[in-house]
């Protein structure tokens, strides 16, 4: 999904700068603090957030790159990156939801790189048709995802 967002900004608003490789370790990478709480491998869950940051740290990642397993899931903060939001968007959209708020981040964006007299609703309907493309194929990942489910084993 990053892959695909990322390379649709960078074909279609070259005029957006973004770190594109960031944004692809950070959709690698968003959700490895679920190694340490495994229970939110298959519920919910965001103390795999912090915990993830603290893991790449521990393993000589850069707080730069570090920085997507604890923000993903805060893409509210009026500090929040492009690239932090197209990994939290990549995080929605592979799981075939949409979430307006974080959207509507993501049209600021291209909005104030378009070119003059660009309408908000023209960003709105290329954001939106590429969004919908994306999700359509949520079902057959998802139901691919529960056919391979995540046991842990206990050990006392």
């Amino acid at each position: 999904m990053a892959y695909e967002l990322t390379d649709w900004f960078a074909r279609f608003h070259p005029e957006l700068t973004f770190d594109r490789e960031a944004v692809l370790f950070g959709a690698a990478t968003h959700d490895i603090g679920k190694a340490v709480h495994t229970a939110e491998l298959e519920g919910p869950g965001s103390a795999h957030e912090p915990a993830g940051r603290e893991l790449l740290l521990a393993h000589g990642f850069t707080p730069e790159r570090a920085r997507f397993a604890a923000t993903h899931g805060a893409w509210e903060d009026p500090a929040v990156s492009l690239e932090e939001l197209l990994v939290s968007t990549a995080d929605k959209v592979w799981k075939g939801r949409r979430v307006t708020g974080l959207e509507d981040l993501l049209i600021d964006h291209l909005v104030r790189a378009s070119p003059p007299g660009t309408e908000r609703w023209e960003a709105y309907l290329e954001l939106d048709s590429l969004l919908a493309r994306i999700a359509d194929g949520a079902d057959g990942r998802l139901t691919f995802q529960a056919a391979h489910p995540i046991h842990v084993r206990r050990t006392a």
